[in-house]
């Protein structure tokens, strides 16, 4: 069926996520491997997503890894420089939906301050039909429950949403809940995916 709504991702579809590049550029790429080694980062930064406070939870990470205290505070007091920058061509595709009065849903593991920090830098998270944040919900994907509460919430059947995402585990636990999906690689292949479904022109993906 044409979808009726579409959902977006954020972290590394809307906007970049990378933050061993982060580090690689602030400490170097030989201290960066070793604290990656050292401290569960990505643990830490699902806990914030799950609804943990952003300064808190970073924090107090830092203070029980004395030996990389200053770096793990980075993860809050430079987050925004590792959220960046925005895929212009993904936001394109957003806002031509939107010209065509297709909702558009965000469904994102992203914590309650730390939203709110990258909206104040991207308007444009403000603008979708409806908001999906893990930390609000207090669920992460790949759970069932967070693509359950998007269902119930928009009032859709799975069938009728196309979600993209750049991990397959979100993506393969979208598709089994009957969910219609693409595993984002890139702008283009999501434009070609938008262009297939029947909700925009070749020009209007451009």
């Amino acid at each position: 069926m044409t979808p009726q709504a579409v959902v977006f991702d954020i972290g590394n579809v809307l906007i970049e996520w990378q933050p061993e590049r982060f580090y690689d550029s602030a400490i170097g790429e030989v201290r960066r491997r070793a604290m990656f080694d050292a401290v569960d980062l990505h643990g830490m930064n699902d806990r914030v997503d799950s609804g943990e406070n952003f300064r808190d939870t970073i924090y107090a990470e830092a203070e029980a890894t004395p030996d990389w205290r200053d770096e793990i505070r980075l993860w809050h007091d430079r987050w925004i420089e590792m959220a960046a920058p925005v895929i212009d061509h993904s936001l394109r595709l957003m806002k031509a939906l939107q010209a065509r009065d297709v909702p558009v849903f965000s469904l994102t593991n992203f914590g309650i301050q730390s939203y709110d920090l990258a909206a104040t830098h991207y308007p444009f998270l403000r603008e979708f039909d409806r908001d999906f944040i893990s930390g609000h919900l207090g669920m992460i994907k790949p759970a069932p429950s967070i693509y359950e509460a998007v269902e119930q919430g928009s009032g859709l059947p799975a069938q009728a949403l196309l979600f993209t995402d750049d991990r397959a585990d979100n993506i393969a636990a979208a598709a089994a809940r009957g969910w219609q999906t693409h595993h984002f690689t890139g702008p283009q292949g999501w434009a070609d995916r938008l262009v297939a479904a029947g909700l925009l022109s070749e020009k209007e993906a451009a």
